[in-house]
């Protein structure tokens, strides 16, 4: 693997880019302190802007790290950040990426989370080097499984009482997609990435 880290990411409607300690507002307004985005995550809700200004003031320090990728999606007609996007674990052995996400409700049904994680997976396929990329939902949020549908990731089954949330222990299904399916995927459909 070639570990880049975080690099701004482009797409038609967001860039993607490292967090700034000034994005904690937006952060906290747009989707951490809602406790109906956070209701499938692992952490949780922030009850306060300083909870979400510390976070980020972690995360800022972690870009050092070549093997961080971590992006906060700034919507380009806005400029300010309305969800998020990860790797949040890295297997080395087999070069796996595993991707969690979240976005702002007020963003939710407009296709941008499937465009963040398109732009996402061809960095890690093209520039970090990866094979595969995994994600995993909640299977009580049918709608995180339908990004990862529309991203080309294959479905691989359900571990039953295989994860935990803001909602408790949970079954978690798990998709991927390997970068040679990426590859003719893009291709298959005609697709410019």
């Amino acid at each position: 693997m070639n570990h880049t880290g975080t690099h701004t990411l482009e797409t038609e409607r967001l860039i993607l880019r490292r967090y700034r300690p000034e994005d904690a507002p937006a952060m906290f307004r747009n989707w951490a302190s809602d406790p109906e985005v956070t209701r499938y995550l692992t952490w949780p809700t922030h009850a306060s802007e300083e909870v979400t200004r510390g976070i980020i003031t972690d995360w800022v320090v972690r870009y050092e790290e070549p093997d961080v990728y971590h992006w906060g999606l700034e919507l380009k007609t806005t400029h300010e950040v309305i969800g998020d996007i990860a790797v949040v674990r890295i297997a080395e052995k087999v070069l796996e990426a595993e991707l969690g996400w979240c976005m702002g409700r007020a963003w939710w049904g407009r296709g941008l989370m499937p465009e963040a994680a398109r732009a996402v997976l061809r960095w890690l396929f093209t520039e970090a080097g990866f094979n595969r990329v995994c994600a995993i939902h909640d299977t009580e949020n049918p709608k995180s499984g339908r990004v990862m549908q529309k991203i080309g990731m294959t479905f691989e089954g359900v571990s039953r009482q295989g994860g935990r949330d803001n909602r408790g222990i949970v079954d978690m299904a798990r998709y991927a997609i390997l970068r040679s399916e990426f590859d003719s995927d893009r291709t298959g459909r005609g697709e410019q990435m």
